[in-house]
């Protein structure tokens, strides 16, 4: 498994984990988290306040189906499931792409769908 995979896996360990010191060393300083549509995070701190969005309960399971590599871009593919506040539950598939730099996450565009449609990200 090359670097970058490795570091990919260890920030979805991280979150799985909710282990912020486990996350932020995966990150450049600058980076930028998008969901389009959703959110746009730039820098750490604004990345560590989503690692435990309010919205949520607990940890997440992560589920990780295929990573790929080409050049200094990751990108993975699983599901994602968790207890929501509000009583719901996401079920949910996603495709993030890791623009890396210097082995460390630098830009993050997350896409995900909710296997419930009645189910919102926010």
């Amino acid at each position: 498994m090359t670097t970058n995979k490795k570091v990919v896996e260890k920030y979805m360990e991280g979150f799985r984990r909710s282990d912020h010191q486990m996350i932020l060393p995966c990150l450049t300083d600058d980076v930028v988290w998008i969901m389009p549509g959703v959110f746009e995070h730039k820098g750490k701190a604004a990345f560590d306040e989503e690692i435990e969005n309010e919205n949520f309960v607990g940890s997440p399971t992560i589920q990780i189906r295929r990573l790929t590599e080409e050049n200094d871009v990751v990108v993975a593919e699983g599901s994602v499931q968790c207890q929501m506040k509000d009583g719901n539950f996401l079920d949910a598939v996603f495709c993030d792409v890791f623009e890396m730099s210097g082995g460390k996450i630098r830009r993050l565009t997350s896409y995900q769908m909710s296997l419930d449609p009645a189910v919102r990200f926010v």
